[in-house]
């Protein structure tokens, strides 16, 4: 079993900034990848950013600038720094796992992030 703890989400105004967290636990071998993954009413579900066990980073053009992914490979967390937030950014944010020889995704519950004045 894996688990995916997110936590930081909440209500902010355009501008301002929020860190979101997740932490992994359970049956952990060898994290690939971690990342966020954002869906808003009525849109489909889009990568935000993502990190690979090398450090290499990938974001989303909307965040690129704005948001910082990091991870904390002792505690299997992955963080998601996001400044100047602006309205667009309200969605619930997702973070996933990917584990090296496994095929399948593993998904968070979801946290609401909510920018609005």
């Amino acid at each position: 079993q894996v688990q995916l703890v997110e936590s930081g989400g909440g209500l902010v105004q355009p501008g301002g900034s929020l860190r979101l967290s997740c932490a992994a636990s359970g049956s952990i071998f060898s994290i690939y990848a971690m990342g966020w993954y954002r869906q808003a009413p009525g849109k489909q579900r889009e990568l935000v950013a993502r990190i690979v066990s090398g450090g290499s980073t990938n974001y989303a053009d909307s965040v690129k600038g704005r948001f910082t992914i990091s991870r904390d490979n002792a505690k299997n967390t992955v963080y998601l720094q996001m400044n100047s937030l602006k309205p667009e950014d309200t969605a619930v944010y997702y973070c996933n796992v990917n584990m090296r020889g496994i095929p399948n995704n593993y998904w968070g519950q979801g946290t609401q992030v909510t920018v609005s004045s």
